[in-house]
């Protein structure tokens, strides 16, 4: 894999590359959080490690700025900031997952290699214009949702929404991202728009079938995953 690590704490960054390179892995070091916003736009990688406190702009803003240009590089953030709300404003920002101070590098690892894994998965998929959670597939040509080979009407909402979680899946995404990317709006924090639209999803694709596939995860958002 190819790994770019942002983190001012440059000790810190230098033995997580040593430790990545000794698997076989290339790595590239950002000590500030523009440095790194500028190293991932005019560069390819698998995998980027993020830090969240860092001078000149923070791990959430390179992340927002990221997604905002749809690139789709997983991003694992790394921080000692580890409650709720930490993780809720990562996973908002467009994470892939959380890994907090400290850690133990093999945990480090095996999180990376699960998201480059996720990712090369999705890849293969949308080439070949299809998507598979289980036994729910999606035919991205003809706009088909089937499962366990039982033929599920979507409305375009209904779709769209499953597809995006599809497209994500195993990964968190917040009722803010869901509203942005779906129905292209600020969200009102008293709506339930998001709320209603995941409950008809789950009555299509998981009252009827098992295993359930659609959690709630309390706090931060949806989740698509076996």
């Amino acid at each position: 894999m190819k790994i770019l690590i942002v983190e001012d704490e440059l000790r810190l960054a230098e033995f997580i590359r040593r430790g990545l390179e000794e698997h076989a892995h290339l790595v590239e070091i950002a000590k500030d959080g523009e440095i790194g916003l500028k190293m991932a736009f005019d560069n390819e990688y698998d995998v980027i490690i993020m830090d969240v406190n860092m001078p000149k702009m923070n791990g959430y803003d390179v992340t927002q700025s990221i997604r905002n240009e749809n690139q789709n590089t997983p991003i694992l953030m790394l921080t000692a900031m580890g409650t709720l709300n930490d993780k809720a404003s990562g996973f908002d920002a467009g994470i892939d997952d959380f890994l907090v101070k400290p850690f133990q590098f093999q945990e480090l690892l095996m999180r990376l290699n699960a998201l480059h894994r996720r990712s090369a998965l999705v890849q293969h998929q949308l080439k070949r214009n299809s998507m598979k959670v289980a036994d729910l597939e999606l035919d991205l040509t003809a706009r088909i949702v089937s499962r366990a080979g039982k033929n599920i009407q979507l409305t375009a909402k209904e779709y769209a929404l499953l597809e995006y979680l599809m497209i994500n899946h195993n990964r968190v995404l917040s009722r803010v991202d869901i509203a942005e990317k779906i129905w292209d709006i600020d969200l009102d924090p008293a709506s339930n728009t998001i709320d209603t639209y995941i409950n008809f999803l789950r009555k299509k694709v998981d009252k009827d079938f098992s295993p359930k596939l659609i959690h709630t995860i309390v706090g931060m958002g949806y989740i698509l995953r076996e």
